[in-house]
This record gives C-alpha cells, structure tokens and sequence, in this order.
C-alpha cells in the first residue's frame, strides 16, 4: 500500500521524497485532493504538523514532517540503500552534504529570492550578504565537483537528490546563466543530474530562469473619502453665471500630484555604465590588476562620478577585531561630483566618518583606490582583516 505525501506537487520539498522513492522502490503517493492554504490548515493536516506546514508524509506509524526528514525515512526503508554509501565515512559525507545543501545553498536562494516577489521585506543591502554567501557557498560546491561527478563516491546518493532539488529552485527562479556561469562545474552537475531518468521522472523539463524577477511593488491603499452628508434642499435660485465652477476645475483638483524626480535623474547622461563594471568586477578571477582594475579606470567617468574616500573617526575605540573592524576605512563611488544631499540627509551614520574626495590626478591616491577595489594585502603597511564590496 503506497504512503501518502501531502505536499504542492511542483516543489522541491516534494521531489526531495519522490525521487528517493523511485531510487528506493518506495510507493509514495501526493494527496490528490491537497490544497496549499486549505487543505493544510485543517484540524486533521494539523494533527500530524501543528504548524501546518508541508510537506507531511503518512506512514503505517505515524505522520512525518520535514522534507529532508522525509527523505531520509523513504531512504531507510531499503536495507543496505545505496543512497547512503557503502560505508560509516559516506554516510558522515553524505549527511554533510545535505546539511550544506540546505543551510549554505537553500537558504541563500531563499533570501535572495522570496524579499523580490514580496514574501519578504527587500532590503538591498540584505540582498547583496544573500548573494555574497549563495557565491561563496557555490564556489565551495564547484571545487568540490571539480574533481568529482558525484557528491559522494561514485554514484547517485541521497545527498545529490537533496542538492539537486535545492539548486532547481535557484535555477528556474533567480539564477541566471551569466550568475551560473562562474560555476561551470555546478552547471555540469546540476544539468547532468535533473537528466538522470528517475529524476527526470519527478521533474521533467527544466528550464534555467531568463532574467531576476524584478522587485515586488507595492503600491500604498489611498483611504476613500468619507460620504458628505448631502446638505438639505434649500429653495432654488438662480445661479449666477459666475458662480457656476467647470467640472473640470474639481477633477484637477482631485488628480494626484506627480511624483517628485530623483536629483540623480537630473544630472547629465554619463559614459560609464556601472552594469558593465559590475560584471568585469565580479567575472574577473585572475590577473584582476590588470584586467578588472585597469577595465574600472577606462570606463570611468569624471564628469558624471566622483569617488571618495572615507575614514572612521574613531578608530582608536576600535580596539577588539572580533567585535568590530580595527581601522574602518572605505572607497565609495558617487553619481555626480559631489555626494549627494539625499544620502547626506537619509544616512545617519554618515558624520562618523570623515569624507575626502579623490584627486584623480594625484598618482598616490589613484593607486590607493586601485588597491582597494584589489583589496591588495598588505594594504597601507597593514594586514586586511576584511574587506566588503556593496554593488
């Protein structure tokens, strides 16, 4: 008799189990009648998960939930299951990486995805730790995957069902092909993988996502104006021509002011296209000096940026490196020539800082911001201890 999954049929958390199952010789069936939203929140779905989330599988002994948990359960149930290696040192390896498939590679896709369709609040700065960890995380698993087809040993285990139903998520919602490219061993597995027959079974098709979705907007509800009472029939009289007001003078009045312009809007175009930037910077992985720095200094623009440095004014109370940076010291680019009122006035930490602009023409300071868009070690006779890039 199959056990039954409750679950949304198209997600990953789903085909966790599923495709454990086809490599099992489990019988798992969905819930043909489940309903995301109705279907979960029943008093007997919360019986079996009391937080009423999916997915919830139903077994001889009793309901279990987490998908990962699921998975494993499915898996044990063949004696000797391939799935978990050949030995104790696979199994340690393959629970590693699960472990990493969801806390490094999952959980980085979802901060960086769900804030852009609204599910959360999207912060930019949030989104750029999001994608500097998913980056670091994938760099991790290419090295890795460099030198092996398979997570562990050489054959499909549960490890790989977890990982590959994970990066589905990333590459058919939010990682492009220019984001995947710096990945190609990633790229060579995940294809490979989604085109096993079992998995393909459960997946089907799968396309990589053609674009980032863009930001959620959400426009603000306008309250409706409260009925006016109507005034009481007073005896009609004749109305002066001069009195009588166009309907057109109240639509006017009642139209919505437009929206005030961006300051940076008004500037003159500039040459430099920061997107072009941005992708020499993060693509660039050898001779960085001479491809990405050199590439920064011919496509900027002095008549439409301005950099600047900044130094914190109060290093000396800086005086424990785990609990803060031990000198603070930064490069910023701006659109314009100066810095821009708006950030003056909406950034309240910027009067901790003291802000010089870069003479472009001095050598000495232009080879200090070369060395920082480097991060060159040592920098200024120091050792770096970290060093962040917000773009």
């Amino acid at each position: 008799m199959a056990m039954i999954l409750h679950a949304i049929s198209t997600h990953k958390n789903a085909f966790k189990t599923l495709i454990a199952a086809e490599y099992s010789g489990v019988k798992i069936e969905l819930s043909k009648s489940f309903e995301m939203g109705i279907s979960n929140q029943t008093p007997e779905f919360l019986k079996m998960n009391p937080i009423g989330k999916v997915p919830v599988l139903e077994t001889p002994d009793g309901p279990i939930f987490e998908s990962n948990a699921i998975a494993r359960y499915v898996t044990k149930l063949q004696p000797e299951n391939p799935l978990y290696g050949t030995s104790l040192y696979d199994y340690g390896c393959i629970e590693q990486w699960i472990d990493f498939a969801t806390t490094e590679i999952d959980v980085n896709i979802g901060r960086w995805y769900l804030p852009r369709i609204g599910f959360a609040q999207y912060l930019p700065p949030a989104e750029e730790a999001a994608i500097s960890s998913l980056k670091r995380a994938l760099g991790a698993l290419n090295t890795h995957l460099a030198s092996n087809t398979y997570l562990v040993g050489h054959g499909v285990s549960l490890a790989d069902i977890i990982m590959t139903c994970n990066l589905s998520y990333g590459f058919k919602q939010i990682m492009t092909k220019s984001f995947t490219s710096e990945f190609p061993h990633v790229e060579r597995y995940f294809w490979t993988m989604v085109n096993q027959p079992k998995f393909h079974k459960v997946l089907g098709d799968v396309k990589q996502v053609d674009s980032v979705p863009p930001v959620a907007s959400k426009k603000p509800v306008q309250a409706k104006e409260s009925a006016k009472p109507k005034p009481k029939d007073e005896p009609k009289k004749e109305a002066k021509k001069e009195d009588v007001k166009p309907k057109e003078v109240e639509e006017e009045e009642d139209a919505p002011k437009p929206k005030a312009k961006n300051p940076l809007d008004l500037l003159p175009p500039s040459k430099m296209i920061l997107d072009e930037w941005k992708r020499l910077y993060s693509n660039t992985k050898t001779n960085f000096r001479e491809v990405a720095v050199k590439g920064f200094w011919d496509m900027y623009d002095p008549e439409g940026y301005s950099l600047w440095f900044c130094n914190y004014k109060y290093n000396d109370e800086n005086t424990v490196s785990f609990v803060t940076l031990n000198k603070v010291k930064g490069l910023w680019l701006f659109r314009g020539k100066e810095v821009p009122q708006f950030v003056l006035d909406e950034c309240y930490d910027m009067e901790l800082y003291e802000w010089t602009k870069v003479d472009i023409s001095d050598e000495a300071q232009k080879e200090r911001v070369s060395q920082m868009i480097e991060d060159a070690e040592p920098f200024e006779g120091e050792a770096l201890l970290d060093a962040k890039c917000f773009k």
